[in-house]
């Protein structure tokens, strides 16, 4: 009541002064001091609210329902907060400024972060080339993550799953900047097709991997638990948080036993922020990345050659597929990926050329659907291209001929020179199966017969045999036996099956050496065909 009083008071004397400015200055000055009177003056509280809880993905087994009835170790007693630069002020110096003042998740203490931190120091030109590589997309990523208002440490994430690399990929067929699984990325509406794989894609990786970062906070409610789903899954993760409860055990990240790598995955991103926000201390060299962006995006409405895009934008091939990496063929496909990413201060050039050749021909590529199974060497005809270019543009193993339906990159020519179908450039996909057939013969076991020597004769190997025998070596043959033998149906084979029906028949020797005739006709060629196939 008294400072409303002191309020009225000084409203009525600025009054009559006809100064309104003043007065409102000073009641919006009163009234924050009361407002923010617990808050320290270097973090302006901004609430990150978490998403609504989701749903168990459908690309967890259905043991991984576990984790919809786990619920976080305790609820947040208040919001997580980051700072807020105030208006007016000036823009940070440079990105790492920015991701400083981002920084708002708890920080982890213990042994493994001292561990990781000493790794990374004790490789200081492999730091350099991570940071030098985060250069193109580290603007980007911190745009989003302010705006989600998420902590800005995540945006150091890309250095813990794939130093930056877009064009990574793992073992377990991870892939991208954020290493997406298949299932994962499509969950996450990342198209992957013949044309375009958006796991590896700047732009749509980091809208996926937010939203999957949202998706893990707002089911744990704990940044910390949330990393460790990323990596480890959150059905292992909801699996372990109830395994604890049950145990009365502890229930954040450190409390919970899980496998090394997922262990060690908090400590790394822990280790890599410390080293950003004071580099001094561990003897680290940060380059200069502008707090500006590096990329802009731009349309396209036809189809063009990779090559010739980045001859518009006046970039390398390599620096390039660098903002583009989600392309995996030599053409743009305007229906299936409408935008390029180029460098900022070469859009206006790309889009110049663009119009200069607005009724030149851009692309040398289209799409084809193949209308039935067949050789390579016969879609070759029919596109008017040598069965080496056709493997080669559209890496057909050789053996391997191409199934019906698939969706083939072709040189444009005569009734091909059009545009690729938004149908085709979403939805592309290309199998295989074998050119050579092959055909199952039963050979009997003659006295003194090996596996290996049915082998050789056979032109195939042991192990082919025992895998198509389910037979366990060392294998013991008893004359009499059945044997399968999986051989193709070339000309030179039909001896091979004429031959084994005379053994089969039991009429001796000759049968087998009729057999052992048409096994050594076939070509090493051939069979390495057989033995990839059925290994």
């Amino acid at each position: 009541m008294k400072k409303l009083f002191f309020l009225k008071q000084v409203s009525a004397y600025w009054q009559k002064l006809n100064m309104p400015i003043a007065i409102t200055t000073l009641a919006l000055f009163l009234t924050g001091c009361a407002n923010l009177g617990n808050v320290p003056e270097s973090r302006q509280a901004t609430a990150l609210e978490p998403p609504a809880t989701a749903s168990p993905s459908p690309i967890a087994s259905a043991s991984d329902t576990a984790k919809a009835s786990v619920k976080p170790s305790a609820p947040l007693k208040a919001p997580l907060v980051r700072p807020k630069i105030e208006e007016g002020a000036e823009p940070a110096a440079d990105i790492w400024v920015r991701i400083r003042q981002g920084f708002a998740m708890p920080d982890l203490e213990n042994n493994l972060v001292k561990d990781r931190e000493e790794w990374y120091a004790a490789r200081p030109d492999y730091m350099v080339r991570m940071t030098e590589r985060s250069r193109k997309y580290l603007f980007h990523i911190v745009e989003e993550l302010e705006r989600r208002n998420m902590p800005t440490e995540l945006a150091l994430l890309p250095f813990i799953e794939s130093a930056f690399n877009p064009e990574a990929v793992s073992s377990a067929k991870a892939a991208g900047m954020w290493q997406f699984m298949p299932a994962t990325g499509k969950y996450f509406e990342l198209k992957q097709n013949v044309f375009r794989d958006e796991r590896r894609g700047v732009v749509e990786s980091t809208r996926a991997a937010l939203d999957y970062l949202q998706k893990l906070y707002g089911m744990f409610g704990d940044w910390h638990l949330a990393l460790a789903a990323y990596n480890w899954g959150e059905g292992s993760v909801g699996r372990a948080l109830a395994k604890n409860k049950a145990a009365g055990l502890g229930l954040t990240y450190s409390d919970l036993n899980m496998p090394n790598e997922t262990r060690y995955y908090v400590p790394k991103l822990q280790a890599v922020k410390n080293i950003i926000a004071q580099p001094e201390s561990f003897n680290a060299r940060l380059p200069l990345i502008q707090n500006h962006p590096y990329f802009k995006s731009i349309s396209i409405t036809r189809d063009i050659d990779v090559k010739l895009a980045a001859s518009f934008a006046g970039i390398s091939l390599q620096d390039f597929k660098a903002l583009n990496p989600s392309m995996s063929r030599p053409v743009i496909l305007a229906a299936g990926t409408p935008e390029v990413l180029l460098p900022w201060d070469n859009a206006a050039q790309f889009l110049r050329r663009l119009e200069e050749h607005a009724q030149k021909p851009l692309a040398s590529w289209t799409a084809w659907s193949v209308p039935k199974t067949m050789k390579v060497s016969e879609a070759g005809k029919l596109v008017k291209m040598s069965e080496a270019e056709l493997r080669s543009v559209n890496q057909i193993p050789n053996g391997m001929q191409v199934k019906q339906g698939s969706t083939l990159l072709v040189a444009r020519q005569g009734a091909l020179d059009v545009d690729v179908t938004e149908h085709l450039a979403d939805n592309a996909q290309m199998s295989f199966s074998p050119e050579v057939v092959l055909r199952r013969m039963l050979v009997k076991v003659q006295t003194g017969d090996t596996l290996a020597s049915l082998a050789s004769r056979h032109d195939v190997s042991p192990n082919n045999i025992a895998a198509w025998n389910k037979l366990k070596m060392p294998v013991a043959l008893k004359p009499g036996q059945s044997i399968a033998i999986l051989v193709p149906t070339t000309s030179s084979s039909k001896g091979s099956k004429t031959a084994g029906k005379k053994s089969n028949t039991q009429q001796g020797a000759k049968a087998t050496s009729g057999a052992h005739t048409a096994g050594k006709s076939k070509t090493k060629a051939t069979a390495k065909i057989n033995k990839k196939i059925n290994n």
